[in-house]
């Protein structure tokens, strides 16, 4: 069972080394994880391929029929999405992204294999008592439930890299309390099955911030590649720097002490999510009719919230879109607005301001070292 991932952590190193030194997307140049999901797909090389599928073959029924095995205990804590999350407006993101439709960025080539009941979590480092956590362990922890938006660091202005899932975990900071952390401990390497490490700042997993060590989405187990038995879901971080699928260890320690992965290759150690918003509404080189329509999207400021979003036509005045309702400050919010739109070629651009007051940042950033910048626009021919 190990054969798979070992294959794919070299290939991927291999392929990551190359790319890490190539502009960003956007730029020219593919970016990292786009290319790691086309290779992902075709098995990484056709030198390997047949062999990595002789040996996650078996072992793929056997995941299958452990995940099929988990019985979800019911969550002390349940979230309860307003009927009016979802906006009347098609062609808009769904409020809760399915299962099958949730982004998948990692630097996987072969998904990792782990049986619920061969996972463990080992929690260790800068503490006072070291822990360590089997799968049994966690059901029968008081499970909460929490609805949260994640990104990738690597989307674009006006990307998809983004979903939003009602998840099932047991609280990091309250897992954390069980260990008692040194007060001079400032973040938390975790570390995947396959060896990929990521780093958290520990304050995002202390009380109030919902933080989890989740094992269910949407109702029901993990899905293999998004993390099945057990992940990390942080609100408002970037995913490289939280978001760690398949964890089997988190040591809590300092930044100045270690590093992970995507550190040395040029990203930030430290990413909160930015306040951003998107157009999904009307298509981009749509053809409408004058009149009334509805320009619409989703926004996001997690830990924060949304306050309101404005659209503008070909550079003019900002008016105000209508919201939709969000359970929490960790989800993106729907938004419309109706444009009374004249004949013409003409420019719909949207931006996003916070409860804080702050306001969507409109020069655009490549995406390295700490995500992009920019407002998302659509351009359209009105008869």
């Amino acid at each position: 069972d190990v054969l798979p991932t070992v294959i794919g952590a070299v290939l991927g190193i291999l392929a990551l080394q190359q790319l890490v030194t190539r502009p960003a997307s956007g730029e020219g140049g593919w970016s990292r994880r786009a290319f790691l999901q086309t290779a992902g797909a075709v098995g990484g090389t056709a030198l390997v391929s047949a062999a990595v599928s002789r040996v996650a073959a078996g072992s793929t029924t056997d995941v299958v029929a452990s995940r099929a095995a988990v019985r979800l205990p019911t969550p002390v804590e349940t979230v309860t999405v307003p009927a009016g999350t979802q906006l009347p407006v098609k062609g808009i993101t769904p409020f809760t992204t399915k299962n099958a439709d949730f982004y998948r960025v990692d630097t996987a080539l072969t998904l990792p294999r782990l049986r619920a009941e061969d996972w463990q979590l080992k929690i260790h480092g800068m503490v006072d008592k070291e822990l360590t956590l089997t799968y049994a362990d966690l059901l029968k922890l008081p499970l909460v439930e929490r609805a949260t938006t994640i990104t990738c660091v690597s989307n674009e202005v006006g990307g998809k890299l983004a979903g939003n899932a009602v998840w099932l975990g047991y609280p990091l900071s309250d897992l954390l309390k069980q260990v008692s952390p040194a007060g001079d401990a400032d973040m938390v390497l975790s570390t995947s099955v396959d060896g990929m490490t990521i780093s958290t700042p520990l304050a995002n997993l202390t009380a109030g911030r919902d933080a989890l060590l989740a094992i269910a989405m949407n109702g029901e187990p993990l899905p293999v590649e998004h993390g099945f038995p057990a992940r990390l879901v942080v609100p408002g971080l970037y995913g490289y720097v939280s978001a760690t699928k398949w964890v089997t260890d988190l040591k809590v320690t300092r930044f100045d002490r270690d590093e992970a992965y995507w550190t040395p290759r040029g990203y930030d150690a430290k990413a909160p999510i930015k306040l951003a918003s998107r157009v999904d509404v009307p298509a981009s080189f749509a053809k409408l009719t004058a009149g009334k329509n509805a320009v619409a999207g989703v926004a996001w400021a997690q830990t924060t919230g949304i306050a309101k979003v404005q659209v503008r036509v070909d550079g003019g005045p900002w008016h105000d879109a209508r919201l939709a309702d969000v359970p929490g400050k960790n989800t993106w919010v729907q938004w419309v607005y109706e444009w009374d739109a004249t004949p013409g070629n003409h420019t719909v651009s949207a931006r996003a301001i916070d409860l804080d007051g702050n306001e969507q940042v409109e020069p655009r950033a490549r995406i390295r070292p700490n995500g992009t910048t920019g407002l998302d626009s659509t351009s359209v021919l009105v008869s």
